[in-house]
């Protein structure tokens, strides 16, 4: 119980050097395997990393590794988490959970059913910054919570990700790849949605790859590009999500929360750290201080807080319960947009403690 859970890495791409880079900060998980359908990107990982390097079937099976860290194009999420929870491994996942609400339900009962963990990103909204939020919103320091913005506008992934078009895809766009950030927040800041109504437009139809050796290449965009949400909250709050990817050579983030007596201002709830400002009534701005978690603020914050969890027999945050309610937002907003009316959500989520 005190030795770190040996983690096996699936999928070698841009975000797993984040969370294996980072992994040293977190004395309860460690990477010991990686494996990626392309096998020579393996190879330099695993080399890179100083891991083993194997084939995904070869990982999953592996007698050694107890997590796996799923890090695969969301349309392949849902396999490889059923795959390695039929082999007896607890897995943590990027987001989304899976590509379709469908699937996602599917992984939960199963997980549920075979009694192991299964915890997805993202882990932001445990950060300091955030943990420093629910508490001052628990005391009543904006009053009671009416309403929260929250933006996130990009000009896309083409022109630094190689493989971009994955984002382009089913289980794609910006409503299912940088919503989550801003879904999870709000849900963990203010409780579970209820219904939402949502518009989405595909501005650009077409996308040029902008980097790696397939430069140059055009895909086809699937799915919504540009995307304005309404949630309503369980909790009587009213909040309004923006998400973009057609805002070009643009990075715009923010997440603020209201109340009737004041207002939170948010660091981006796709990173960690920043600042949390309070405002009062006519009262000036005032930063709020807050203490850190030094290097833990990072990506792989949800695996350590998971196999904590693990060993105390409590439930993990950020878990498929959760994942799987703003995989159902996200995609509901999708739905509203297409049909013109507004969704009703059937998940709720576990209280967040």
């Amino acid at each position: 119980m005190t030795e770190p859970v040996r983690v096996g890495v699936v999928g070698c791409g841009i975000i797993a050097t984040r969370y294996v880079a980072d992994s040293p900060a977190f004395p309860s998980w460690r990477p010991v395997a990686c494996a990626d359908l392309d096998g020579e990107r393996a190879e330099e990982f695993g080399i890179e990393h100083e891991l083993r390097v194997l084939s995904v079937d070869e990982l999953i099976a592996d007698r050694e590794v107890e997590l796996v860290l799923n890090l695969t194009p969301p349309k392949v999420h849902a396999d490889v988490v059923r795959a390695a929870l039929d082999a007896g491994k607890h897995v943590y996942t990027e987001k989304p959970l899976a590509a379709t609400v469908a699937e996602a339900r599917d992984l939960v009962a199963l997980a549920d059913e075979l009694e192991f963990r299964l915890g997805c990103a993202p882990d932001t909204f445990l950060s300091s910054a955030y943990e420093t939020a629910r508490a001052l919103i628990a005391d009543g320091a904006i009053g009671v919570p009416i309403g929260a913005n929250a933006t996130m506008l990009v000009g896309g992934p083409e022109g630094w990700h190689p493989n971009a078009d994955m984002f382009y895809r089913a289980g794609g766009g910006p409503l299912l790849d940088i919503a989550p950030y801003y879904l999870t927040a709000i849900v963990s800041l203010l409780g579970p949605v209820v219904s939402v109504a949502g518009f989405a437009e595909t501005p650009t139809a077409a996308r040029t790859l902008g980097a790696g050796p397939r430069a140059g290449e055009t895909v086809v965009v699937e799915v919504p590009t540009h995307a304005a949400t309404v949630l309503q909250l369980r909790g009587g709050a009213l909040a309004t999500l923006t998400v973009s990817f057609e805002a070009r050579n643009q990075y715009a983030s923010s997440l603020v929360v209201y109340g009737s007596e004041g207002v939170l201002e948010l660091p981006d709830a796709n990173a960690f750290g920043g600042e949390v400002v309070l405002r009062r009534g006519g009262e000036p701005a005032e930063p709020v201080p807050y203490e850190d978690r030094g290097p833990q603020e990072a990506r792989g914050l949800g695996i350590e807080e998971l196999v904590t969890a693990l060993r105390a027999g409590r439930p993990h945050r950020a878990g498929a319960g959760l994942a799987l309610h703003v995989l159902e937002a996200a995609e509901a907003a999708v739905t509203s947009a297409v049909e013109q009316r507004t969704i009703t959500l059937s998940t709720d989520v576990p209280a967040l403690a």
